[in-house]
């Protein structure tokens, strides 16, 4: 038995396309390209191709996803230069139960080359995507001098940003109304929220002032739960633990992944929401019960309490949805490592829960001619909130009684004038939702590609409530090869919680300039990428070969590539007014 450390290969250019030059960009699209093992994992390959010699079969049991199935092709094809023939199957296994192991060794197949050449054309696109318009714009935006003409900052390829900076507020009025009763002040809301016509809403609130009475139209009280959050993905955790960890995205992996590797959590690259229903999941609460902290709440769930968890409605048939596997006590882990596995934990012993449970009342009047309306929450049973702080529902200031068909004069009434706000700058939770709605990466790769573009200079990051100046991330990068699996490294920091991202000067210029070249799908939206992804799936379901896909993806960019050669100017001006801050 021996193991890999991700891919074993890298793809790249012959060595007469190393030089960086504008008259061989367009070349690189056709260029051919070659695979070889990477220096630093040229030990594992050896060492592959040593053991097969001696094997009457390989038995490969990499994660059960695209890249996990392009690795064991890697693999094979190390072992086959040690013994030509050799039988060759992986295991199909989606968690590490020992009866689903058991099976999963009873039942080997055949490596599935539809995900193998899905993951291949990919690698290929990405350098050649990454190389072709990477040294372009350097080369290009290079000679404008000033801060573009520094030898260390690579330029690769800003919707919310223009949003805020072009946002014109308007002025809105509204009513409010307010009763005292039994000590306690109800507010009660207009049900038509806001207007941005003055007159009408004075015409409105005369009526209601006219009036006098206002007269209870409905009375509701209601059970109602605030549901236990589904099991964890990648994504979820990514989000969550930039908004409640004080760490980034990129941080939160890199600490989940050593959890994994040190045999504390489950693998922390999934899309599954869903667990098996024959995962034994009391076995892993039993676990938990000897924590100071959480035990008393675990022993709770199997003397009872427990709840099989919900499902959504993501499956990738490769890895359960992250959880816990073995207990440690957090004083024997780093700061960051206490603060994801009790996060991890928390969450599965959450899911295995009941929902919190609630009642709703709500009282409707009629005040003139328009309802208001008042709202009060009183929480019965917490459940999964006892263990889980990282959701919040409480009680409201709880309603006086009022009898339907009643009439009553208010306290007070008021004509409110507003005007509406800009929207905020994007934080990292939005940004990888977005992300993720627009199949920007995966969910292996969404927090490097966000540390990349932070390291790129095309966004500065903020704590909300700062000083307004922000920092820039560091400056360096190499040409682009797309996300990779493999062996992962980065010290990104804290501060993930609240940080908004806001373009540079530079991000800001690379999107207007391509926006105004006027690509029939632009550079600066995801929808290039996005259908790379589409038709990724649908070479993994048959319907498409790999050649006809990166074909088909180079003559669009290609055609992206000549339009911006012949407008380069728009792009260059771009640069000029945000970069250089020549003309408006």
């Amino acid at each position: 038995m021996t193991s890999v450390l991700g891919h074993l290969t890298g793809t790249d250019f012959p060595s007469e396309y190393k030089r960086w030059q504008i008259s061989t960009c367009q070349q690189l699209f056709d260029a051919r390209v070659i695979t070889s093992v990477d220096k630093d994992k040229e030990p594992i390959a050896r060492n592959i191709t040593q053991q097969a010699r001696y094997s009457k079969a390989l038995f490969i049991w990499t994660d059960c996803d695209r890249e996990g199935e392009h690795i064991g092709s890697e693999v094979r094809q190390a072992a086959l230069e040690g013994k030509p023939g050799l039988e060759v199957k992986r295991a199909v296994f989606s968690n590490t139960e020992r009866g689903h192991v058991l099976q999963a060794a009873q039942r080997p197949i055949p490596l599935d080359e539809r995900q193998v050449n899905a993951v291949t054309a990919r690698i290929e696109l990405d350098l050649r995507l990454g190389v072709i318009f990477t040294r372009f714009q350097t080369l290009v935006l290079r000679t404008l001098g000033g801060e573009l003409a520094n030898n260390d900052r690579v330029i690769s390829y800003v919707d919310r940003y223009f949003r805020v900076k072009n946002f014109v507020p308007e002025h809105f009025w509204s009513i409010r109304v307010m009763h005292h009763r039994e000590d306690v002040d109800v507010t009660f809301l207009w049900q038509r929220h806001r207007l941005f016509d003055r007159m009408s809403v004075t015409i409105f609130f005369e009526r209601c002032l006219s009036a006098r009475l206002a007269k209870v139209t409905k009375l509701q009280n209601k059970p109602t739960s605030h549901w236990r959050p589904l099991p964890l993905t990648t994504v979820e955790l990514q989000k969550l633990g930039s908004s409640f960890l004080r760490m980034d995205s990129q941080r939160v992996m890199k600490v989940a992944e050593d959890l994994y590797n040190k045999g504390w959590i489950s693998y922390p690259r999934t899309e599954t929401d869903q667990f098996d229903r024959g995962m034994d999941l009391k076995r892993l609460v039993e676990k938990q019960t000897q924590d100071n902290a959480w035990g008393p709440y675990a022993r709770e769930l199997l003397n009872g309490a427990f709840r099989q968890p919900r499902g959504g409605h993501h499956n990738d048939q490769a890895h359960p949805p992250i959880h816990p596997v073995n207990y440690v006590a957090l004083g024997s882990l780093s700061d960051d490592e206490r603060r994801v596995y009790e996060f991890v934990v928390r969450r599965f012993l959450a899911c295995c829960s009941d929902d919190a449970k609630g009642e709703l009342t709500t009282v409707e009047i009629e005040y003139g001619s328009e309802t208001f309306f008042a709202n009060g929450l009183l929480v019965l049973q917490k459940n999964y909130l006892l263990v889980y702080p990282y959701d919040k529902w409480e009680s409201s200031q709880q309603l006086p009684r009022f009898t339907f068909g009643e009439t009553f004069e208010p306290t007070e009434a008021n004509m409110s004038e507003g005007e509406t706000g800009p929207p905020g700058y994007l934080t990292e939770p939005e940004l990888i939702s977005l992300m993720d709605a627009n199949g920007i990466g995966t969910d292996a790769t969404m927090a490097e590609h966000i540390a990349k573009i932070k390291e790129r200079e095309y966004v500065m990051t903020q704590t909300s409530g700062g000083n307004g100046q922000g920092e820039a991330a560091g400056r360096g990068g190499r040409e682009g090869r797309g996300g990779r699996r493999g062996g992962r490294s980065g010290n990104a920091g804290r501060g993930g919680g609240n940080q908004r991202f806001i373009p540079t000067t530079l991000g800001v210029a690379l999107i207007e300039g391509y926006d105004s070249i006027g690509l029939e799908t632009s550079l600066g939206k995801p929808f290039l990428r996005k259908e790379m992804e589409i038709k990724m799936k649908e070479i993994c379901a048959g319907t498409k070969s790999r050649n006809d896909f990166v074909q088909e993806t180079l003559e669009q960019y290609r055609h992206v590539f000549i339009r911006t050669q012949q407008q380069v100017e728009l792009l260059k001006a771009a640069c000029r007014k945000y970069v250089l801050g020549e003309g408006d």
